[in-house]
């Protein structure tokens, strides 16, 4: 599929966006799921960004922010009386740890104000992830969605405590068709497969969800692979870290690229762990200008 037909067949990115408040004060934008939206339209895809933000300040930098990329808009409803999403973001050995804070503007999709043509079978994919369908209205309409698009769903399972059950995390996980998850959250939702490779952890969490592919990420030992045909591996690439904020997003905006354009797996894998590394050598969660973006394509064309 080329690069052309790939930004026809949408994904749609349903989940959380909001601002990330990190020591010292900076703020930036961020969330999983529009992180993943991103990184899809640099990457040259059109993604629907499903979400809610306040009829606030934060809310309108969104919009504009998303505008400037050329983001499609029309899925982000605006939502009174609510504020936008923040999570408080520390840093612990360099690794972020996140304060979700409860009751936010995506927390409050309305199913009434969902884009119709979600239901008219264009949906060539649906991303979601497990800390969206946190409360009851928003596991709800993500029931909704996945019945009306009857597209095969991306799970990026992101276990934030307080907000996630095992098994709520588990129904997900087994109706996905592709898996992603880190090395930590694949021991919370398989404690048996501790002892195991990060191989084996990967065939053994496939075989538990019955999912066509799962993708483990691994810090900075970097990702492994359990499929159709077996696994595979690919190794972090060398860079000068500068923070490790938002390289699992980068890691499955590339693995959704690449299930929808036909990559083999092994690609996948390889292209998905470069961009998390690119991520790593800059600040925040997502490249701010398109040249990164066709830096990385230079690189993949060769």
């Amino acid at each position: 599929m080329t690069r052309e037909s790939l930004a026809r067949a949408r994904a749609v990115i349903l989940g959380e966006v909001l601002f990330d408040s990190f020591p010292g004060g900076t703020v930036t934008l961020g969330g999983a799921p529009f992180n993943v939206a991103w990184h899809l339209q640099g990457l040259g895809a059109s993604p629907l960004l499903v979400s809610a933000v306040g009829d606030d300040p934060p809310g309108k930098r969104v919009l504009a922010s998303m505008r400037a990329w050329g983001l499609d808009t029309t899925g982000v409803q605006v939502i009174a009386r609510q504020a936008t999403g923040r999570v408080l973001v520390s840093l612990d050995g360099g690794e972020p740890r996140f304060e979700i804070l409860p009751d936010q503007a995506y927390d409050h999709v309305d199913v009434a104000g969902l884009p119709q043509w979600l239901a008219s079978g264009q949906v060539a994919l649906l991303y979601h992830g497990t800390l969206f369908a946190r409360g009851p209205g928003n596991r709800q309409l993500l029931e909704a969605v996945v019945a009306t698009t009857a597209a095969p769903v991306f799970l990026d399972v992101n276990l934030r405590a307080p907000w996630w059950r095992l098994e709520h995390a588990l129904h997900l996980a087994r109706r996905a068709r592709w898996v992603k998850l880190n090395d930590e959250e694949a021991v919370a939702l398989c404690p048996g497969c501790s002892d195991a490779s990060p191989e084996g952890q990967a065939r053994r969490l496939r075989e538990a969800f019955g999912a066509e592919v799962v993708f483990l990420t691994l810090g900075e030992r970097g990702a492994v692979l359990a499929g159709p045909e077996g696994e595979a591996r690919a190794r972090a690439p060398a860079v000068q870290v500068v923070d490790t904020v938002g390289a699992g997003d980068a890691f499955s905006a590339v693995a959704v690229y690449g299930v929808l354009a036909g990559w083999p797996l092994p690609t996948i894998l390889d292209r998905a762990v470069e961009l998390a590394g690119t991520v790593c050598a800059m600040p925040g969660a997502t490249a701010p200008r398109p040249e990164v973006y066709e830096a990385v394509w230079a690189r993949w064309s060769t």
